[in-house]
């Protein structure tokens, strides 16, 4: 069910083996754009908005492109070629589709901040990066290279986001706040992922080839954590704030520290049952790590 307090026009469509990418989509599409009405009633003065960004568009891919173009053009990139650029390969490539409202619905349900899903369309720039980025990275794989590296550009510079656009990225991803995050070249995110701010999955020097870390699904990244090198968080791990992480970490385990060490030590670690991911636990570990008392 949708978060309390979201609007309600209709049930959203099973999540199982039967629900089809236009069930999820426009299911969602038309949350997004009942509460665009309900804004625009409330608020008149982003009425014009509302109704140029989302309410005058037929579909959730328009809208995006609309807004993605008007964000990142420039003087010499101009928004009437980049709303056909992503137009066209959302509309080409279903999967980037699911990916979206996957992202979506994790902005919804795990941030509490997150109001509504126009909000996270409209002002989550870590949606809007990774949106824009999976674009980025359709090109690099196109062998449009420099088309790519023009975009992840414009990314960096708008958003504060410094993906490289050969990085892969899964679904359901939230980037909570964005700004300084940085991703490396031959980085991999997995599904479900939740990763703060200031967060760094960098290579450690000169090395060349696959130098980036590998974060499996459901892992949890905190503010201002650095994860270097080829490294893998296992599924479902947590890396707590400001930790400097260099070699793998286990699955559902929980690292902290610089350099960061396992709770529970490294011979037995403790495991949590919990995808950290998605229930955004940042802070259970405390009692079993450490004697801190204010």
């Amino acid at each position: 069910m949708p978060p309390e307090g979201e609007l309600r026009y209709r049930s959203p469509p099973p999540t199982d083996s039967t629900t089809t990418i236009d069930d999820e989509e426009g299911w969602v599409w038309a949350q997004i754009k009942a509460e665009a009405r309900r804004d625009a009633e409330s608020e008149p003065a982003l009425a014009s908005y509302l109704y140029s960004t989302i309410l005058s568009h037929s579909s959730l891919e328009r809208s995006l492109s609309f807004h993605l173009g008007n964000k990142l053009c420039s003087s010499t990139l101009l928004s009437t070629l980049l709303y056909d650029l992503f137009l066209n390969t959302f509309t080409s490539d279903p999967g980037l589709r699911v990916a979206a409202v996957a992202d979506l619905r994790a902005a919804r349900a795990r941030d509490p901040a997150c109001v509504s899903f126009s909000h996270c369309l409209l002002n989550y720039k870590g949606f809007l990066a990774c949106q824009a980025h999976r674009v980025a990275h359709k090109l690099w794989n196109q062998s449009r290279r420099q088309l790519a590296l023009a975009l992840h550009s414009r990314i960096s510079d708008v958003f504060a986001v410094d993906i490289h656009p050969a990085a892969k990225i899964g679904k359901g991803i939230l980037f909570d706040h964005a700004t300084g995050v940085v991703i490396g070249e031959t980085a991999v995110i997995g599904n479900n992922v939740s990763i703060l701010h200031h967060v760094t999955l960098g290579g450690t020097g000169k090395a060349c080839g696959d130098r980036h870390p590998k974060i499996g699904d459901g892992v949890l990244i905190g503010a201002g954590a650095t994860i270097l090198g080829n490294v893998k968080i296992g599924e479902g791990a947590k890396i707590g704030a400001g930790s400097v992480v260099l070699i793998d970490v286990p699955p559902r385990t929980t690292a902290v520290g610089n350099p960061a060490r396992l709770v529970g030590g490294k011979e037995k670690p403790a495991k949590h049952e919990e995808c950290p991911g998605e229930s955004m636990d940042h802070t259970s570990f405390i009692s079993d790590w450490s004697d801190y008392i204010i």
